[in-house]
């Protein structure tokens, strides 16, 4: 009897613990995100990110508090003998938590370290050629998002890209919106959405944007978008996104209903912020 009822309280504890992580979890993020913001971390993000000056009072209190919660959860590792200081941290912050401003992805759930390297770094991929062949290649990246629990990301060009906010290329947004893609799993160019239609009207319009762009890829066209993106869908996604905020005016221009599919996921208009 004894035994039984040890059983029986050790499940209820079990059953309670599942049901008030959510709350808890919530109720922390919550304490965290209210904090008071640092000022020297609102000078920083002021003096290097145009964007923050053109947001609504409301939007920069809550990217405030997302930065906050995202230097509190994720951890960053120096690579190659970088020392991480709070200026990488927060400059890494910042541009991650404004593709999470539409409320859609849950503070990147999945990723837990972000390895940051001085400049490029060299990497040596295997790919499997036949049963009995496997490929060894040496590559230079400037970042990469793994679909483990892992971002890497060089230093060197966040630097570069944050001085040249409006050249169509950030390494930042670009691997970020590599995690949002996987929130689901699956890494395809389509992240999280909110309903059946939107999930229809993203795979008209990307799908045709993405064909698009690999036919002037191929015809040696000049394109908005890096030609980088018509390698596969993932990679047009984040090109796509790295564009939207860098360039809102060639792509609102050139490429109109997938500025309007960005607008509408990320529920942010940069066009207001030019």
């Amino acid at each position: 009897m004894l035994e039984a009822i040890i059983v029986l309280v050790i499940i209820v504890g079990i059953c309670a613990g599942v049901l008030l992580s959510p709350l808890l979890t919530k109720w922390r993020r919550n304490r965290i995100r209210n904090k008071p913001f640092p000022g020297r971390w609102q000078t920083f993000i002021e003096q290097n990110f145009l964007f923050y000056h053109r947001l609504p009072q409301s939007l920069q209190q809550k990217l405030q508090g997302y930065i906050t919660l995202f230097l509190a959860e994720k951890q960053f590792i120096g690579c190659g003998g970088l020392q991480i200081t709070e200026e990488i941290k927060l400059a890494i912050a910042t541009q991650a938590c404004l593709l999470l401003l539409n409320d859609s992805g849950d503070y990147y759930p999945n990723l837990v370290s972000i390895l940051v390297y001085p400049s490029a770094y060299r990497v040596k991929p295997t790919k499997r050629i036949s049963d009995y062949v496997v490929e060894e290649r040496d590559e230079v990246r400037l970042g990469e998002s793994w679909t483990r629990d892992q971002l890497v990301l060089s230093w060197e060009q966040i630097e570069y890209d944050i001085q040249n906010c409006q050249d169509g290329h950030n390494v930042v947004l670009h691997e970020f919106a590599h995690q949002l893609d996987q929130g689901d799993g699956m890494i395809n160019g389509v992240p999280k959405l909110d309903s059946k239609a939107d999930y229809r009207a993203w795979a008209q319009v990307f799908t045709q944007e993405y064909q698009q762009l690999q036919r002037d890829a191929q015809r040696g066209r000049k394109t908005v978008m890096n030609k980088y993106g018509a390698t596969e869908p993932a990679e047009f996604f984040a090109v796509a996104t790295e564009t939207f905020f860098e360039k809102p005016e060639q792509m609102a221009r050139k490429h109109t209903a997938l500025y309007r599919q960005l607008k509408h996921y990320y529920k942010l208009d940069p066009l207001e912020w030019t």
